[in-house]
C-alpha cells in the first residue's frame, strides 16, 4: 500500500482538481485525475478493509456529482468506449441517477460485471433498463429481470436485441404480454431462437394482420401469406418443424420405438415429465392416429380437454393425462381441483367417443381447412365428451 500521508495527499490534490478545473476544456483533464484517483485506490487495494473500500466507492459517487451535467455525460461517452476504463469509475458513472450520464456507459462499457448489471436491472430507472437492454449482449439472468422490471420500451428493446439470451420461461412471458401487443408479437415471433412452442402458442393468439407479418419477416414463409389464418399458421408450423432439430431427434426416435414395438403409453409419460414437447407431442399423435399439428395443439392448449381426448384415443390413462396438462410448455397453472375435475371427465368420456370425435375434426379439417383443436361433433349428446373438451363438469 503506497505510504498513507503521501497517499492522501495526491488524492486531494486530485479532488481539488476535479472540482476546481474550468468547465471550457475540462474533460480530458478531469477524466485523468479520476483515473488517477482510481490508480492510486487499485494500488493499495490489497491492503484496504471492507468498509474502506465502501468508502472509496461513496467518494467515487460524491467527486462524480460534483462535475458539472454536461461535462459527466462527455467523460460518460469517453469511459464508454474506453476498453481499459476502471471499472470502480465506470461503476460511478452508471449508477449516476441522470440517464444522460448512465446511459452510454450501461449501452456500452465492458467494464460493466455481471452483478453490477444486475443492481442496476433492480433498482434503477426504466431509462436505465433501456439502455441495459441495448447492449450488444445480454445474459439470460439480466433478461429476466429486464423483461419482470420493464415497461413496454424495455421489453420491446429486449425481443428486439438479437444478442439478448432470453430463457424458456422469459419466452413464456414476452408471448403472454404479446398477447395484446402486436407489435411485441411481431418482434418475439421474428426472433430466430424462439422455441417452436412458444411459437405455435404466439401464431395461435395472433391476429391475422400479425400472423401475416410475421410470415412476411420470413422469407421461407412467404408463399403462405396468401391463406388464412389458420392456413398461415399450419404452413409456418410446418416450415419450423422441419427445421427444429429437436423436433427431428425427436421423430428419429419415435420411429425406432414404432419399428421395435417399443412405443407406447409409457414412452409419451416419460417425454411430458421430462418436459419434452417435441417427443411428447409426436408420440400423442402416432398412438392417437392423428395429425401432428393436432396434437402439438392439444398439449399447448390452455384448454384441458383437448389433451384428454386425444389421450383417450391413444388409450392413455389418467397418469399420463396428468403428466401432460403438467407440461410447463403449456403453462396451465391447473390448480388441485382443477385436477380433480379433469380426472372426473376424463375417466367418463369413452375411448369410442373421443376417436369419433378426432375423426368428425379431421374430416371437418379436410374439408374447411379450418385448423381449430378438437370441436365435439353436434350429433354427439355423450356428456362425457362434451365436459371433456369445454373443461367442465356435470
Amino acid at each position: 500500500m503506497p505510504d498513507e500521508p503521501t497517499a492522501m495527499t495526491t488524492f486531494y490534490s486530485l479532488i481539488g482538481e476535479i472540482q476546481d478545473t474550468p468547465v471550457s476544456g475540462s474533460t480530458i483533464r478531469q477524466l485523468r485525475a479520476l483515473t488517477r484517483i482510481t490508480d492510486l485506490f487499485v494500488a493499495g487495494s490489497g491492503g484496504y478493509s471492507k468498509q474502506q473500500i465502501e468508502l472509496f466507492d461513496e467518494v467515487f459517487k460524491a467527486l462524480v456529482a460534483v462535475i458539472e451535467l454536461k461535462t459527466r455525460v462527455t467523460i460518460a461517452r469517453h469511459l464508454a468506449i474506453n476498453s481499459d476504463a476502471p471499472e470502480r469509475l465506470v461503476r460511478a458513472f452508471a449508477f449516476d441517477e441522470d440517464i444522460a450520464v448512465a446511459g452510454p456507459v450501461l449501452r456500452r462499457s465492458a467494464a460493466l460485471s455481471e452483478s453490477d448489471l444486475a443492481v442496476s436491472a433492480s433498482t434503477q430507472s426504466q431509462g436505465h433498463l433501456y439502455a441495459i437492454a441495448q447492449r450488444q449482449t445480454i445474459s439470460e439472468m439480466i433478461c429476466e429481470i429486464l423483461i419482470g422490471r420493464g415497461e413496454r420500451d424495455v421489453v420491446h428493446a429486449v425481443a428486439k436485441n438479437a444478442g439478448a439470451r432470453i430463457s424458456d420461461r422469459s419466452f413464456r412471458d414476452l408471448v403472454l404480454r404479446a398477447g395484446d401487443d402486436s407489435q411485441l408479437a411481431l418482434h418475439v415471433g421474428s426472433r430466430r431462437d424462439i422455441p417452436r412452442h412458444h411459437f405455435l402458442k404466439l401464431l395461435e393468439t395472433a391476429s391475422a394482420e400479425v400472423c401475416s407479418k410475421i410470415v412476411a419477416a420470413s422469407p421461407q414463409f412467404a408463399e403462405a401469406v396468401q391463406g388464412a389464418v389458420t392456413e398461415v399458421v399450419d404452413e409456418i408450423n410446418l416450415e419450423v418443424r422441419d427445421r427444429s432439430s429437436a423436433h427431428a431427434k425427436a421423430k428419429k426416435k419415435v420411429r425406432r420405438l414404432k419399428y421395435w414395438k417399443e412405443l407406447g403409453e409409457a414412452k409419451v409419460q416419460a417425454a411430458a415429465r421430462a418436459q419434452d414437447f417435441e417427443q411428447a407431442a409426436l408420440a400423442l399423435s402416432v398412438l392417437a392416429r392423428c395429425p401432428i399439428e393436432v396434437a402439438e395443439r392439444a398439449v399447448l392448449s390452455e384448454n384441458p380437454g383437448a389433451v384428454q381426448v386425444i389421450a383417450k384415443a391413444a388409450g392413455c390413462s389418467w397418469a399420463t393425462v396428468k403428466s401432460l396438462l403438467l407440461m410447463r410448455a403449456a403453462d396451465r397453472r391447473l390448480s388441485k381441483m382443477d385436477l380433480d375435475r379433469a380426472r372426473e371427465n376424463f375417466e367418463r368420456l369413452e375411448t369410442r367417443t373421443a376417436k369419433r370425435v378426432l375423426e368428425f375434426y379431421d374430416a371437418r379439417r379436410n374439408a374447411t381447412t379450418v385448423a381449430r383443436l378438437p370441436i365435439v361433433p353436434q350429433p354427439t349428446t355423450n356428456p362425457a365428451a362434451l365436459a371433456a373438451m369445454n373443461g367442465r363438469t356435470h
